[in-house]
C-alpha cells in the first residue's frame, strides 16, 4: 500500500466518522461541527487527487461562508432540544430504510452498473506546469457554457422569488420611512417650551 493510498483511507475514516456523528449527535451545534470536518477532510481528499482548486473552494466556501452562517443561525435560534430528542426514536426505522436503500443502490452502481472500478481508481499524473483552474475554466466555460449560464438564472429567479416573498405586507411589522426621515426639519423634532421660573 502507498502512502497516498494510506492518506485516502485516511481521510475517508475521518469523513465516514464525522458524517455518522453529524447524523446521531443531538445537539445541532455538534451536528454543524461535525459538518465542518466533513468539509475539511473532503477537501484533503481533494488536494491528493490533485483537485487543489476544489478543495481550496471547498474549505473558503462551504467552511469558511456557509457554516459559519449555519452556526450563527443555529445559535441564535435557540433550539428547543427536548423537542429535537422526541422524533429521534419514532423515525428511526424509516431513516434506516432509507439508508439501507441508498446503500444497495451504491452498491448496485459500482458492481453491474457500467462502472469501471480500474479506469477510475488511479488520479491521472500531470506534470509541475499543469494547471486544474485552467482545465476546469476551458471546460466550464466551452463545454457547459449552457447550463453554467442557464443556473445562473435559475439561481438569480431564486433570489428574487426569495426577496419577493419576504417582502409581504405585515400589519405588525415596523418599518422606517427613509422619504420621511430625509425630508425633516428642526422644528418637527424640537419643540422649545416656555415655562415660568418655579420659586
Amino acid at each position: 500500500m502507498s502512502f497516498e493510498q494510506l492518506l485516502f483511507y485516511l481521510f475517508s475514516g475521518v469523513l465516514l466518522l464525522s458524517g455518522i456523528s453529524m447524523v446521531t449527535v443531538r445537539n445541532p451545534v455538534y451536528a454543524a461541527l461535525s459538518l465542518i470536518v466533513c468539509f475539511f477532510t473532503s477537501a484533503a481528499i481533494w488536494v491528493t487527487l490533485e483537485a487543489e482548486f476544489l478543495g481550496i473552494v471547498l474549505v473558503l466556501v462551504y467552511v469558511g461562508a456557509v457554516m459559519v452562517l449555519f452556526l450563527f443561525v443555529i445559535m441564535m435560534l435557540d433550539i428547543n432540544h427536548n423537542h429535537l430528542k422526541e422524533g429521534f426514536i419514532k423515525y428511526l426505522p424509516v431513516g434506516l430504510l432509507v439508508a439501507l436503500v441508498i446503500a444497495v443502490e451504491m452498491i448496485l452502481v459500482l458492481n453491474g452498473g457500467g462502472f469501471d472500478g480500474e479506469k477510475y481508481m488511479q488520479g491521472q499524473r500531470h506534470g509541475a506546469d499543469y494547471s486544474n483552474t485552467k482545465a476546469l475554466g476551458e471546460v466550464l466555460y466551452k463545454q457547459y457554457l449552457y447550463p453554467f449560464e442557464i443556473a445562473a438564472v435559475i439561481l438569480l429567479v431564486a433570489i428574487i422569488a426569495a426577496i419577493t416573498l419576504t417582502l409581504r405586507r405585515r400589519p405588525n411589522s415596523k418599518s422606517q420611512n427613509i422619504d420621511q426621515q430625509v425630508r425633516v426639519k428642526r422644528e418637527d423634532r424640537v419643540r422649545l417650551v416656555k415655562m415660568e421660573a418655579e420659586k
